[in-house]
């Protein structure tokens, strides 16, 4: 699968909660080899997308929208029409 293969999917929680579409993949080097960490999606995603309203470079793990996190790589489940990421779990 090609990375941008992801953008513009829809983003749904196992319980069916709609997060949004993918914008953006965020990977990291690693060894020299590209790991995806996480996807920014949601409506404020987009402008992550096109920088636009963007406040620096937020990190590898934070989007560059100010508040809007990225959703790790570790909750997705499965990728098919839509992209299915496992519930956040309340501490």
């Amino acid at each position: 699968m090609r990375l941008a293969s992801l953008l513009d999917r829809e983003i749904v929680t196992e319980s069916g909660t709609r997060l949004g579409h993918v914008h953006e993949v965020r990977g990291q080097l690693v060894d020299g080899r590209l790991v995806v960490i996480g996807l920014v999606g949601g409506k404020r995603g987009i402008l992550e997308r096109y920088g636009i309203g963007t406040h620096g470079s937020g990190g590898p793990s934070q989007a560059k929208v100010r508040g809007h996190p990225v959703i790790p790589w570790e909750r997705v489940v499965r990728i098919g029409a839509k992209v299915i990421v496992r519930d956040e779990v309340s501490s």
